[in-house]
Parts: C-alpha cells; structure tokens; sequence
C-alpha cells in the first residue's frame, strides 16, 4: 500500500471540502463558522483601535471582552473540529473564503452606534450558520459538536442584547426573525 504525497493529502483535503460544500455537512459548515470568528476578530479589533465619542473607553472595554471570548472561541471550536475528524481551515486564504461577514476599511470612520450596530448585524449573520451547523451536528449523531454550537449560539444572543442594550434597543430590535416556525 503506497502512502500519499503531501501534495496528494492536501488535493484530497481539498476535494473532500469542495464535495462537502455541496452538500452540507456539520463539519463544513462549522468550517464557516471558524471563518467567521477569523473574520469577526479583525472587525471587532478595528472598533476597538478606532471608536470615537464620550463612550469609547466604555466600548474599548466590551470590544476587549468580545475579542478575548473570540480568541477563545476561534482555539476550542478548531481543536473541537479535529476531534470530530474533520479539518478546520489553516490558512487565512481559507479562512476568509469561507467567511461570510464582509470588511471594508472604512468602516472605521462610523459613529460609534454604526458600528455597534454592524457588530450586531455580524453576530446576527453567524447565527445563521450556526442555526444549521447544530441541526446537522443533530443529524449526523455529533452530540460534542452540537452542544458546543449550542453554547456558541447562546454567547453570541448574550452578546447581541448587550450591544443592543447599548443602543437603547431590545435584543432583536431591526433584526430579521427566522419564523419557520412562528405561525403568525
């Protein structure tokens, strides 16, 4: 039985990816959840370095918090995606393909309630995939995984209500509601 080239092993990575790209699988779409925490850190570091007004020192010390249970976050869910037998993204080309939370380098010139408000909208966007990483995580009997997501997704509406709090808003306020199950 001959081995694979490193080559042959990634080119295999690779295809094994783009197949389970097509059709989700939990793996592949927690993928895009640690592609958004890469993401997600470079955003909430670019408020914390450039949010201006009579609350920034306050917001400099939320940002802070956020991006240490980033960091955090970004180190358990990598390890936790090896321990499922998968391969979480390694290199920041990856990371940013599979992202789905934009950048733009002005952003730093907002007022401080756009971007608390962005940074909202960025929690927002990654509870969508997270949404479907736990049901598929359901479905394909990972039940690490999916209490991890679980947990992540309670983190992230924690965070959304604070940030929300601190723009006079309710949690959900000006987000969309997912309502496949709402009967209204």
């Amino acid at each position: 039985m001959s081995e694979l080239t490193i080559d042959e092993q990634y080119a295999a990575e690779l295809k094994q990816s783009d197949i389970d790209h097509h059709v989700p699988t939990a793996g592949a779409m927690t993928n895009h959840i640690l592609s958004n925490l890469m993401v997600a850190y470079v955003k909430l570091t670019q408020v914390k370095w450039y949010v201006k007004g009579p609350q920034s020192l306050a917001l400099r010390t939320a940002y802070q918090r956020l991006l240490d249970q980033n960091v955090r976050q970004f180190a358990e869910l990598g390890e936790l995606l090896l321990d499922e037998n998968q391969k979480p993204s390694s290199t920041t080309a990856e990371l940013t393909k599979y992202s789905m939370l934009e950048e733009n380098g002005a952003f730093k010139y907002q007022s401080a309630d756009e971007l608390v408000a962005a940074t909202i909208k960025d929690f927002d966007t990654e509870n969508l995939f997270v949404d479907r990483a736990i049901k598929l995580a359901e479905k394909e009997t990972r039940p690490a995984l999916a209490a991890w997501l679980v947990a992540y997704r309670g983190s992230n509406n924690h965070n959304i209500r604070e940030l929300q709090a601190y723009l006079g808003n309710d949690a959900r306020t000006g987000l969309e509601e997912e309502d496949e199950d709402d009967d209204d």
